[in-house]
């Protein structure tokens, strides 16, 4: 809970509703700010109310309309800063671009290096941000960059709906076994993973499983699901492994183009994601989708942030 004294908490357009968790959370009121959009797709912003001398977080996610959000955060940035805001802060929980984050073929841009730029050039001055999809990317910044994980969300999850005696964590690929042993390793239960090699970006070719899950309740554990497809193809293998049943926990939930579809139709009992995106269309259409709430860790670290304590605490509890 904030005394309300020199805090400002604003959102843009990409993800109001987690905006009202966090204000909620620290026992604020969202500060005011108009974001319109011209007819030609310019984004205006007009902040509302005084900020000077004030410590400002922005929350805004890459979702939806990308481009968008990612302007919208930068132009909210630059407003605040030459009205005076002592610090700005800004809040991402999904950080856009995240998945260009090397050169992995010839003339390819680093695009979330470039993002990088533009947030800091903007003139923010700390970003915090959940379990980005590489880690090499908080080297972007010449800021401090607060990486938060779901893994005690997660933890907390599995604790509480499943009996840990039936349970193996799997890893869809090599990328997240460090992810999934962690996970495995705090919950004292086995671990798997699969090897897959892809023919191209965002298709999987072919998947071989290494560990044993057969009689066993197995938990798929990932940082995004976009088509779904690496998920789908992994709880079939499983399936076929001869596992009980087959679960996914998601801390990014894209969900994008068949996605929807492809879960329903699947052998995954259900998909938890975290809101980290707004999910309540995505569960309207699709009846396997559950929601874990990050907004009281997002809202307790910015109570931490703006009194000058330690976040590191937040890397392995959830708050209450």
């Amino acid at each position: 809970m904030l005394n309300g004294t020199g805090v400002k908490i604003f959102t843009g357009t990409s993800h109001p509703e987690l905006a009202e968790i966090i204000a909620r959370r620290l026992g604020l009121p969202l500060a005011k700010a108009d974001v319109t959009k011209s007819g030609i797709g310019e984004t205006s912003v007009r902040i509302a109310e005084s900020v000077r001398e004030n410590d400002v977080y922005i929350i805004n996610t890459g979702c939806g309309a990308v481009n968008t959000s990612l302007m919208e955060l930068c132009i909210m940035i630059h407003a605040c800063k030459i009205a005076s805001a002592k610090r700005i802060t800004a809040v991402v929980p999904l950080f856009p671009y995240a998945r260009q984050d090397k050169k992995d073929k010839s003339r390819a841009p680093i695009t979330a290096k470039l993002v990088a730029n533009m947030i800091q050039k903007a003139g923010c001055d700390h970003v915090i941000t959940m379990d980005l999809h590489a880690s090499q990317i908080q080297g972007f910044f010449d800021v401090p960059v607060d990486k938060l994980f779901a893994e005690p969300s997660s933890i907390l999850y599995i604790r509480t709906h499943f009996d840990l005696q039936n349970v193996v964590i799997v890893s869809p690929d090599a990328g997240g076994a460090k992810r999934a042993t962690s996970i495995a390793d705090r919950l004292g239960v086995d671990f798997a993973l699969f090897h897959k090699e892809r023919k191209k970006a965002n298709s999987v070719s072919r998947m071989v499983l290494v560990g044993h899950v057969k009689d066993k309740v197995a938990i798929l554990i990932d940082d995004m699901a976009d088509t779904s497809g690496t998920l789908c193809l992994a709880a079939h293998h499983l399936t076929e492994a001869g596992v009980a049943k087959v679960y996914a926990i998601v801390t990014h939930g894209i969900l994008s183009g068949d996605a929807l579809e492809n879960i329903e139709k699947s052998v995954l009992e259900k998909l938890i994601v975290t809101n980290t995106l707004p999910q309540k269309e995505n569960q309207a259409k699709c009846s396997k989708i559950e929601v874990i709430d990050i907004g009281p860790v997002l809202g307790e670290v910015i109570r931490r942030s703006h009194y000058g304590e330690s976040v590191s605490k937040l890397f392995h509890e959830v708050p209450y």
